[in-house]
């Protein structure tokens, strides 16, 4: 203490630059990935005047956007998302309900997971998963008591996740069911749950869904082409066989920025789902180990932001910003898994890479509110030395 107090030049960044700059690398990078991934597919649709960088200007207005948004919630203190946590969770409950109506809810490829709004189509399901966090950290602290009980501790938060998942079934979108669960689990784990109800869980869990799995052909039909995708590589198996041979045609350093193959038509998805595999063709094992790192450390600094808060005894803010870095990491793992093929194919963005409106909203929105905790926690450690 008495060395900052005898530098009276010295202040504390007023938020983890670090933290921001690794964000900010992997937002340009994905950037770059989107325009290099979609430039032949947006010229042979014609989608606009601007053909081959229409996925290119749309992004890059939904990363403009996601700062204005992410400074406004910059600017609001971290007590106002525990006190709105419960209303912002059913606004996020009835938006998942909007969705499923017919004549609101848009359809693409099966699915209903969108929203319309004139410019940009708008995805419930990517601000349900802020919403949760949110809402389970609250949770953990007004049932702190009886997080050791089942009956009062954690049922009623199993029975919030059981019909937060029965919407996202109706839309479906199995991957967001998947995060979302993952993230409440995790939370309430970190807040106190007892190993042996996780433990349980754990059993319990691939249970029901392998009953999910085999009550739905089209995720059958998915399970099939993970297990031998090179058994039928013009059906179920050709979106994981061509993100594979993207892989091994980058190798090491890769074939070069716009050099790639796949991406001209033939791996579906490249610029959202399947990203990570044009990276990997375009810059090889070093580009993708570069992502994976940058990913590895936004995890483990939020994970160290909530450290400083529990120091701080800010215990909601705490939970807010593991529950991001569950986010970050679960989301993060699973594409990663699946454009490798260490997992089935689902419909998940890599965050802050992939091409989307509404998942890059949120991400953005998200590291906005940790890098809001990091900051009161820096005032009070101002507050503390001088």
């Amino acid at each position: 203490m008495k060395i900052f107090s005898s530098q009276k030049n010295y202040q504390l960044p007023i938020y983890d630059y670090n933290l921001f700059w690794a964000a900010l690398i992997l937002l340009g990078l994905g950037l770059v990935m989107v325009y290099s991934s979609s430039v032949d597919s947006a010229a042979a649709s014609k989608l606009s005047n601007y053909e081959n960088y229409y996925y290119l200007v749309r992004q890059s207005i939904y990363i403009l956007l996601g700062f204005i948004l992410g400074y406004i919630c910059f600017l609001i203190p971290i007590y106002f998302w525990q006190r709105t946590a419960p209303y912002l969770f059913i606004l996020g409950l009835i938006l998942l309900v909007i969705v499923l109506i017919p004549g609101i809810g848009r359809e693409v490829n099966g699915s209903r997971r969108w929203i319309s709004l004139i410019f940009f189509n708008f995805q419930p399901s990517e601000i349900v998963k802020l919403f949760t966090i949110m809402y389970a950290s609250d949770y953990v602290l007004r049932k702190s008591k009886q997080m050791r009980t089942i009956i009062k501790g954690f049922l009623p938060m199993l029975g919030v996740i059981v019909l937060t998942g029965f919407l996202l079934l109706l839309e479906p979108d199995f991957g967001a069911l998947a995060v979302i669960t993952l993230i409440a689990m995790g939370i309430l784990f970190l807040g106190g749950l007892t190993y042996k109800i996780f433990f349980s869980l754990l059993i319990f869990a691939p249970i029901s869904i392998y009953f999910l799995i085999i009550s739905s052909p089209y995720r059958m039909e998915r399970i099939v082409g993970f297990l031998d995708p090179w058994s039928d590589p013009f059906g179920k198996g050709y979106q994981l066989t061509h993100s594979l041979i993207a892989f091994g045609r980058g190798e090491i350093f890769g074939v070069g920025l716009g050099g790639g193959v796949e991406k001209l038509q033939y791996l579906p998805e490249a610029h959202t789902d399947f990203i990570l595999a044009v990276l990997g063709e375009e810059f090889g094992f070093v580009g993708v180990t570069f992502v994976i790192v940058l990913f590895a450390y936004l995890v483990l600094r939020m994970f160290g932001i909530a450290k400083e808060s529990i120091q701080n005894k800010k215990h909601f803010a705490a939970l807010m910003a593991q529950g991001v870095g569950l986010w970050f990491g679960v989301q993060g793992i699973i594409n990663m898994g699946v454009n490798l093929g260490l997992f089935p194919t689902k419909g998940l963005t890599l965050p802050l890479l992939s091409y989307g409106g509404s998942s890059i909203l949120m991400n953005m929105i998200a590291l906005a509110i940790v890098l809001k905790i990091d900051h009161e926690n820096r005032k009070n450690m101002r507050g503390q030395f001088y």
